[in-house]
């Protein structure tokens, strides 16, 4: 009787379905300034007919205005939170904050780091059961052919090289390994790596540049990792694949005949040790610097148990061997 009253009065009710919301949440990581979705990309979304909500930041790499500009909803924050609806997709990159909310109700996209057996994996993922929400994690998101959807893989291998070089010039030069900040482009990073090249070279015990061994070579974090190494001026670079690597480990070319060892692989079962803990404790060994961009140090699959927790951008390599073995991971 009501709706037909309505009606007479002209009113007319329409069924309408709000498209996809996606919310930027501000990563919470220290140190952390990046960002999954750009203001660019963040147009091409409102121009498909998403809705994008990003949430203020003092330490994002890009300014708050470049989302407002394109049109985006700005929100405190935090406030995901509280404020975002449960049909909601919460977007950000790295991990949440490990007590708050007690209950995870939303969709979140994002590195959960949690399905490889971490130690951290199951306290988050009662959150989630308990609060009956969703990870898509951008680690095991794929398409039709298998192929992942959202990859960081060539940048990782980028960095994870220059930070291979920086750490085995620190070595040479006897100088410590301080935080680090981002640099504003790849040309910048490479300039900063060959300088430091330049001074730590003829101080070497060689007198020659740092042998380097890539495991995972083929992949996306591998090709990266090579290409800064070649930007660098580097020549002897071994790149290893799953050719190399399929007798199994450990392998004593690593230790014996490098100088950094950059690990790209990506980790979904258990493998052989690439490297031991009791071949890098022998007087012979060469190796001094391992940059583990895979990181997996808290899975039981780790092929590289040498270390056993992360490093962070506060302190950016964990010596393992007094006598000059530094990890990045």
């Amino acid at each position: 009787q009501i709706l037909s009253e309505i009606a007479d009065l002209g009113i007319k009710f329409e069924e309408k379905t709000l498209p996809p919301l996606l919310w930027i949440r501000d990563e919470i990581k220290p140190g952390e300034k990046r960002v999954p979705i750009t203001p660019e990309a963040a147009a091409k979304l409102l121009a498909a007919g998403y809705r994008v909500t990003v949430e203020k930041s003092k330490t994002r790499c890009i300014a708050d205005a470049d989302y407002a500009n394109v049109g985006c909803r700005m929100v405190e924050s935090g406030s995901w939170m509280t404020d975002a609806p449960y049909s909601a997709f919460i977007v950000g990159l790295k991990e949440l904050d490990d007590k708050q909310p007690l209950t995870l109700k939303h969709r979140h996209i994002f590195f959960a780091h949690c399905f490889k057996g971490q130690n951290e994996a199951v306290p988050l993922l009662r959150r989630f059961k308990a609060g009956k929400g969703e990870i898509l994690d951008l680690e095991f998101l794929t398409d039709d052919k298998g192929r992942r959807v959202a990859a960081f893989g060539r940048s990782a291998g980028m960095v994870g090289m220059a930070m291979g070089i920086i750490t085995w010039c620190k070595q040479v030069l006897k100088e410590k390994m301080t935080t680090l900040d981002s640099w504003p482009n790849e040309q910048e990073m490479v300039k900063y790596c060959v300088q430091l090249l330049e001074r730590a070279v003829p101080k070497s015990k060689h007198k020659r540049a740092p042998k380097v061994i890539i495991i995972g070579a083929l992949g996306r974090c591998g090709r990266g990792s090579a290409y800064i190494a070649k930007q660098c001026k580097l020549t002897e670079i071994s790149e290893w694949d799953l050719a190399e690597t399929k007798p199994g480990g450990p392998f004593p070319s690593v230790v014996f005949e490098h100088d950094i060892f950059v690990n790209c692989i990506r980790l979904m079962t258990k493998i052989p040790p690439f490297i031991t803990m009791e071949m890098c404790q022998q007087k012979t060994r060469r190796l001094t610097v391992v940059s583990d961009v895979a990181c997996d140090p808290n899975s039981p699959n780790n092929p590289v148990p040498i270390y056993g927790a992360i490093t962070s951008i506060f302190e950016p390599v964990r010596r393992v061997i007094e006598a000059r073995k530094d990890v990045l991971a």
